[in-house]
């Protein structure tokens, strides 16, 4: 005889639909651990991309600096001095800081008006290299992005954001080709970047005119100026290790104090990084350490009620003993019991906060697009299902072990 057959099955469903108000208090608290385990495992999850979504197209070893007025005396200078980037900081940086894969620099303006047709709005400008595409990466939805031909030549052609896009040309379609005034002067639109981080430095690209660096510099004056100064790693290179010497380089160029970290702003997006992974895993591990917590109080409820149904079930025992049940079969049928009300109070609370989850992403979904996915990762679905079962089995142990005690002399007694 099987411990799960027919017969034993068609047992457990008569026993459960018996006790119904027992059966759900038996599976509420395996229900609300299991229910409790997804929902903040699909939520903590569908957070961090969220948030990771924000970082999207930065190059997650790079680095920025960027001149800020001094905060200590240096060499007879005085604190509060202003000073300016350089294209020379850009080849010191090259030539003295081997660690380093990629320099580059960018001319960032702000609040520049930007004209097409009878359509004035107000936008950012960033005048850059092709190289930076290798720092936050462009995501083209027409056209191309700027190349160094476009630099050499000092080609007026420009790359708009996402949401100059859509203020500039309401109608749609392909915008190359076509021509927008960007503080008098004439550009020809060569692609849309439809990156939308909300992360930023300097200029948010979706709200960005991106012209050639060299075009910049000679539109607005600049001469050898720079805004900002961006790198990144070589593979294996930690950033925070050598953040201190990129300052100290650029410091020294321009007769900083090497450790005026105000003066010389920096910024390590592998800090921020890193930070964000380390802040989730701890989440994630609080997350399961509630979950589990709450399903282990759960299946302890459901050891605790199968022993008062097996108590009020002595006699039906009993009998069953009596006509010839085996302890096995009566095991078999006590932890099946068990199993299958874990599992179903299990499966339901998967099915619910997939539900929610799903909820949630309709509700973050915008223009057909999602910002994040909120699931529950179908790993995690068949390792929760494995769990049920092996908790369905220890909780229905001990309540099996006093059913096969039970003795059918003494159960016709307690008639």
């Amino acid at each position: 005889m099987k411990w799960f057959d027919k017969d034993t099955f068609r047992e457990i469903l008569d026993s459960i639909s018996r006790n119904k108000s027992r059966s759900l208090l038996t599976g509420f608290g395996v229900f609300w651990g299991v229910f409790m385990l997804m929902l903040l495992s699909g939520g903590g999850q569908g957070f961090k991309n969220l948030i990771t979504k924000e970082f999207e197209g930065f190059a997650q070893n790079s680095g920025f600096v960027f001149a800020n007025p001094t905060s200590k005396p240096y060499k007879g200078f005085k604190k509060g001095r202003s000073w300016d980037l350089n294209l020379a900081d850009v080849e010191r940086l090259r030539n003295l800081v081997p660690e380093l894969e990629l320099v580059t620099g960018t001319v960032n303006l702000w609040s520049r008006k930007i004209v097409r047709d009878d359509i004035v709005s107000t936008f950012s400008v960033r005048g850059c290299t092709s190289e930076y595409a290798q720092i936050e990466c462009p995501q083209m939805r027409y056209g191309r992005y700027i190349t160094e031909a476009d630099n050499a030549q000092e080609r007026k052609v420009c790359v708009i954001g996402k949401r100059v896009y859509n203020e500039l040309f309401p109608n749609g379609g392909d915008p190359c080709g076509q021509r927008i005034s960007v503080d008098g002067a004439y550009y020809t639109v060569i692609g849309v970047d439809w990156n939308e981080g909300s992360v930023s430095i300097m200029a948010n690209t979706s709200q960005c005119v991106v012209i050639p660096i060299n075009q910049a510099r000679r539109a607005y004056n600049m001469g050898n100026k720079i805004t900002l100064l961006c790198f990144t790693g070589k593979e294996g290179v930690v950033m925070s290790d050598i953040t201190p010497r990129v300052r100290e380089v650029v410091a020294r160029a321009h007769y900083l104090d090497p450790t005026d970290e105000q003066g010389v702003m920096m910024f390590d997006s592998q800090l921020i990084f890193g930070i964000i992974d380390n802040l989730f895993n701890g989440i994630s591990f609080l997350v399961w350490l509630i979950g589990l917590g709450t399903l282990i109080a759960g299946v302890i409820g459901v050891s605790n009620i199968m022993m008062v149904s097996v108590k009020e079930r002595t006699t039906e025992i009993g009998i069953r003993r009596a006509i010839g049940a085996t302890p096995k079969q009566v095991l078999g049928q006590i932890i099946s019991e068990s199993i299958v009300l874990t599992l179903v109070a299990g499966m339901g609370a998967i099915v619910l906060s997939v539900l929610i989850l799903a909820g949630v992403e309709m509700a973050l979904t915008e223009d057909g697009i999602l910002k994040a996915a909120f699931q529950v990762s179908f790993g995690l679905a068949v390792l929760a299902t494995l769990l049920l079962t092996v908790l369905g089995v220890a909780a229905g142990i001990m309540p099996a072990l006093r059913a096969m005690g039970i003795k059918p002399v003494d159960a016709m007694r307690d008639k």
